[in-house]
């Protein structure tokens, strides 16, 4: 069993839970070599039986050719995949036609449990997907992805075909932001850094260990996703990483290096309804929890980042204290009402300001 992590020796301030989880559930898709993958599948019978999912939104322009590496490298080539099912939330365009014709099964939304109406959202796809596969092993896979490795899927579902005690499995990767002809190679993942990093690393400390909480790209036993609820939207990701840590515990979490990731990136006023989305799925766990009170044993007042090492190629851990001093009131302070303590500051506070 493969037991060297991606990331570099984690920095002392890191929680301990968290550096021995990084040593032991973090992964590059290379430790687990396609004829391991394989022995393991056929091993674990229909326990290792595998549903790729693919939400998708007017994605015509990539969802055809993400299914069409997926049949070919992990159903025809490495038989890991049994199905490739593409749920379309109501595309517009010929996302529908171009799934099915790269070899597909499509599904519309609205025909899955139709009894109930259907909200908007990424959530409410992956939410109604376990109604139409039959997996016991689930991966989400977003449909705007480019340049798709089959990685992105081996890689993530190797760990839960190798060990049973792996529950849910999270892809990182680098993220360049790619717009208008420019690069910035980690540019991407906005939203992570802005909003979802700080969230998880202050009030879930145990889950500052994920290079890309927010990813798209994770499989996990049907086994516990029929126990977690789905939030409908954007929140969908934070919420099952918060509510599968709550219900199976962070050792039965993992996450495997896939390399890069290429898609389409949103403009500034989308992200920000993103993050809105995200920001309210957590305040809803935390008062679900009673994680509102800032308290030292609900607040962890670190912040871990990560790096991709260029010589090493690894992830690397950057914690920084989060800081949160606030001084009182000047009403309060001793030296600015009393005069005679301050005889000095009080004329400096009558004299007019220069012009």
């Amino acid at each position: 069993m493969p037991d060297q992590p991606t990331p570099a020796d984690p920095p002392e301030e890191l929680l301990p839970e968290v550096a021995d989880w990084l040593h032991r559930r973090s992964w590059t898709t290379a430790d687990r070599p396609p004829a391991d993958l394989l022995a393991a599948k056929r091993a674990a019978g229909a326990a290792g039986t595998v549903s790729v999912v693919l939400p998708a939104l007017d994605e015509e322009s990539t969802v055809g050719e993400i299914v069409r590496v997926i049949r070919r490298e992990l159903m025809e080539r490495l038989p890991l995949v049994d199905e490739i099912v593409v749920v379309d939330s109501g595309s517009v365009d010929g996302t529908a036609s171009a799934a099915a014709a790269a070899g597909a099964r499509v599904v519309h939304r609205d025909d899955v449990l139709a009894r109930l109406p259907a909200a908007p959202g990424k959530g409410e796809v992956l939410w109604r997907s376990l109604l139409v596969t039959s997996g016991e092993i689930v991966c989400f896979i977003d449909a705007d992805l480019r340049e798709f490795d089959p990685a992105f899927v081996s890689g993530i579902v190797g760990p839960l075909l190798t060990d049973p005690a792996i529950q849910l499995v999270k892809a990182m990767y680098d993220r360049p932001l790619e717009t208008d002809g420019a690069v910035v190679p980690a540019g991407g993942g906005r939203v992570t850094e802005l909003v979802a990093r700080p969230l998880l690393n202050l009030h879930w400390p145990q889950l500052a260990g994920f290079v890309q909480p927010l990813g798209g790209e994770y499989a996990a036993r049907r086994s516990l996703l029929e126990q977690l609820p789905f939030p409908t939207g954007y929140g969908v990701e934070l919420g099952l990483l918060v509510d599968a840590l709550d219900r199976v515990g962070l050792d039965a979490l993992a996450q495997v290096d896939v390399g890069v990731r290429h898609h389409r990136h949103q403009d500034g006023q989308a992200l920000g309804r993103m993050a809105a989305t995200i920001y309210r799925t957590a305040l809803e766990r935390l008062d679900r929890t009673h994680r509102l009170k800032t308290t030292p044993d609900l607040v962890h007042p670190l912040l871990t980042q990560f790096t991709r090492d260029p010589a090493t190629r690894e992830f690397t851990a950057h914690t920084h204290p989060v800081g949160a001093l606030e001084r009182p009131p000047m009403i309060t302070v001793p030296e600015y009402l009393d005069p005679l303590r301050s005889q000095g500051l009080g004329e400096l506070r009558r004299r007019p300001r220069a012009r």
